[in-house]
C-alpha cells in the first residue's frame, strides 16, 4: 500500500524558512508581534532581554520566526557559549588586552557639554585611557579664548576642542577663529546638537526631525518623536543605543580622531 504524507499543505503555502540569528548582545530587533524595538541585552534559557531607547527592558521567548532585523523575519538564537575576548575597542581600534591606563598627559581634550563628553567617553574612552588623554567639558564656547589663554597651550600640553554646529557663519565658527595658538586645536561638527552625530537607524527613527528657531531643540525633537520631554532621560536612552563608532556619523568620527592624533603629538612634530 502506497504510504501518504500526513502534511496535505501545498509547497507554496508552507512558511518559507527564516534565517537564524545569534542574540549578540547589542543586536537591535524588533520583536513581532508588540512591536517592541531594543538591542539585546542578555539571552539566556530560551529567552531574550531586549532594551529600548529609554532604558525599558522586556523579556520575549526565542520563538521561531519571532522578530524582525532591518525589516526582515529571522529566529533568534542563543549565541555561542564560551568567553569571547573582544579585538577592538568601541572606537574599532585593536584592543590592547590587560593594557593599563597611562598617567594623564598634560594635553587635553575640551567639548562643549556632559553629554558629548559621555559619548566620547563611550566610544573613544578606552583608546584615551591607554593614551593618557582627559576629556573635559565647557558648558558652551563663549568664553572659550579665555579658557585657552588661562590653559596655556605649549608643545607638551596641546589642548584639542570639539565644538558643536561649526559652520561658516555662524557663532561658533567666530569663536573658533578667535583661537590662534598652534599648539590649540579647534575642530566641529555640523550638528545644532551632539545627539544629531548619532545614527537615526542606530534610534530605529527615519530621521531627526526638524524643529522650528526659536524652539528648545532638545525638547523639539523630544516632542517630535513621542519621546517624554524629559531631555536627561532622553539621552540616556540615546546614549544606550550607541554601541561602537558604526553608530555615529563619519562628521564627528573624523574630527574626534583629529583630536586624539593632535593631542598625542611628540613636542616637536
Amino acid at each position: 500500500m502506497r504510504q501518504y504524507s500526513a502534511d496535505l499543505t501545498p509547497p507554496w503555502k508552507k512558511p518559507r524558512p527564516v534565517p537564524e540569528v545569534p542574540a549578540d548582545p547589542g543586536l537591535v530587533v524588533e520583536e513581532g508581534r508588540t512591536g517592541f524595538c531594543g538591542a539585546v541585552i542578555r539571552c539566556e534559557a530560551g529567552a531574550v532581554t531586549l532594551e529600548d531607547r529609554f532604558g525599558k527592558h522586556r523579556v520575549f521567548p526565542l520563538e521561531p520566526r519571532g522578530f524582525l532585523l532591518e525589516g526582515r523575519v529571522v529566529t533568534l538564537v542563543k549565541p555561542a557559549t564560551g568567553p569571547v575576548r573582544p579585538t577592538r575597542t568601541a572606537s574599532g581600534s585593536v584592543a590592547v588586552p590587560g593594557a593599563r591606563a597611562r598617567v594623564a598627559r598634560a594635553g587635553r581634550i575640551y567639548v562643549e557639554g556632559r553629554h558629548d563628553a559621555e559619548l566620547v567617553e563611550k566610544v573613544w574612552g578606552d583608546d584615551l585611557r591607554v593614551e593618557g588623554v582627559v576629556v573635559e567639558y565647557l558648558e558652551g564656547v563663549d568664553d572659550l579664548p579665555s579658557i585657552v589663554s588661562a590653559f596655556a597651550p605649549g608643545p607638551d600640553a596641546r589642548l584639542g576642542v570639539l565644538v558643536d554646529h561649526l559652520v561658516p557663519g555662524s557663532k561658533e565658527w567666530r569663536v573658533a577663529e578667535s583661537v590662534t595658538s598652534e599648539h590649540a586645536l579647534v575642530v566641529g561638527h555640523p550638528y545644532i546638537d551632539v545627539w544629531e552625530a548619532v545614527k537615526p537607524s542606530s534610534l530605529g527613527i527615519a530621521a531627526w526631525p526638524r524643529v522650528p528657531r526659536g524652539q528648545d531643540w532638545k525638547t523639539g525633537v523630544c516632542r517630535a518623536l513621542g519621546w517624554p520631554e524629559n531631555t536627561g532621560e532622553a539621552w540616556r536612552g540615546i546614549l544606550g543605543r550607541v554601541r561602537s563608532y558604526r553608530d555615529l556619523e563619519p562628521e564627528l568620527l573624523g574630527r574626534v580622531e583629529e583630536l586624539i592624533d593632535f593631542v598625542t603629538a611628540t613636542g616637536d612634530a
